[in-house]
């Protein structure tokens, strides 16, 4: 097997990569994606992800691959080490630049070493994993992240100088629900009477919302959608990455991926939540709003999710990061990983001894968060 790095996807052929990525069924990791990123202006110096996307090629075929990036900060990565930075640089060591493999501004677990059917997985997954350690060392950066991993990777990922990291996310699952009803009367009476009232609230603003996949989204919606995009990211003082260009190549290249949910109230649009949709799952990334309405973020970034996972038979809905809210209106607590090199040994070991630590502390707090559920306690048992 011969390992290399590449710069752009630009210099990948995309049906050679998405022989990799289509089978894992994450919109996320197929070429339009990540190349997208690069051709229109969401990453590059000014945002700090540089490719540096790791290759294994064996008999000049394409059989493994991991999306890699020279990080310059730690924005929009979702698993969060600037203590870690801030610990390091104030002890006089340079923390950055350090690669990251992950999707950018994405927390959804997936793949991350992605090997060819037909070829030997194990040897492939440790090929990339030692891999991305000799690039790191090569580079000579402070460390080695990669973020949101499955869980069967694991094995490949951790051992010797790598430690693993627990996070958590709250996720929706579709126990067979034939309808949004349905998935309600799991619900006691005093939770379920609180979606029912916020749902309504929508309605009595006199909103009314459009679903739209890529096939149907015209420049229009993808204009409105995006200054919504752009505003939140303004009042929260971030930086709004993604152009309007990408979205509009996401639309063209992959519109059955697209889930585009648009708020409108007298003839205006008022607000916007982007999903995609992967082979069994729908993920909630993007929302933004011109005025605030009641409810309205729960009904365009949850609810109508969800209607849309029982309608289409999705077995579950992740709809991003953090948000303990998301707990009482029906998203479980579910575990998330990412596993850590650090080049320096002495950093290494109390960085060890903090998150060995702090993975008790997350079990805890997702065993509680578990027990506030809303369902009735039949339902929660099953």
């Amino acid at each position: 097997m011969q390992v290399s790095v590449v710069t752009s996807l630009s210099g990948i052929e995309g049906e050679a990569w998405d022989r990799l990525a289509e089978p894992t069924g994450n919109p996320f990791l197929r070429y339009a994606f990540l190349e997208g990123l690069e051709r229109f202006d969401c990453l590059g110096e000014r945002w700090g992800w540089l490719p540096h996307h790791l290759l294994v090629h064996e008999q000049g075929e394409l059989i493994g691959a991991a999306p890699l990036y020279l990080k310059t900060n730690s924005y929009g990565e979702f698993v969060f080490d600037w203590s870690w930075a801030d610990a390091w640089e104030r002890a006089g060591g340079r923390y950055y630049p350090k690669l990251v493999s992950g999707i950018p501004y994405t927390p959804v677990t997936g793949p991350r070493l992605l090997t060819a059917a037909g070829a030997d997985t194990a040897a492939v997954r440790q090929t990339l994993a030692t891999g991305g350690l000799e690039v790191a060392r090569k580079l000579g950066v402070s460390s080695l992240h990669w973020l949101f991993p499955t869980e069967e990777e694991l094995d490949s990922l951790v051992g010797g100088e790598v430690m693993r990291r627990l996070g958590t996310q709250f996720h929706w699952f579709n126990r067979g629900y034939r309808d949004f009803e349905d998935f309600l009367d799991r619900f006691t009476a005093q939770k379920r009477k609180k979606i029912k009232r916020e749902r309504k609230r929508v309605v009595e603003a006199g909103i009314e919302l459009e679903v739209l996949s890529g096939h149907e989204a015209t420049g229009e919606h993808w204009r409105a959608f995006h200054r919504f995009y752009r505003t939140t990211f303004e009042r929260h003082s971030g930086y709004p990455t993604l152009t309007e260009a990408f979205f509009r190549h996401l639309s063209e290249s992959m519109p059955d991926a697209i889930l585009l949910v648009l708020a409108r109230k007298g003839g205006e649009y008022v607000a916007g939540a982007f999903n995609l949709r992967g082979r069994d799952a729908l993920f909630g990334r993007h929302w933004g709003c011109a005025e605030a309405f009641h409810s309205l973020h729960f009904e365009a970034c949850y609810y109508t999710g969800i209607e849309y996972c029982i309608r289409e038979g999705l077995a579950r809905f992740e709809p991003g990061a953090q948000g303990e809210h998301k707990v009482s209106r029906g998203f479980e607590p579910v575990p998330t990983w990412s596993t850590h090199w650090l080049a320096d040994a002495g950093f290494s070991a109390a960085v060890r001894r903090y998150v060995e630590n702090e993975e008790g502390v997350m079990r805890d707090y997702m065993d509680e968060l578990a027990g506030h559920l809303p369902f009735k306690q039949k339902t929660a048992a099953k």
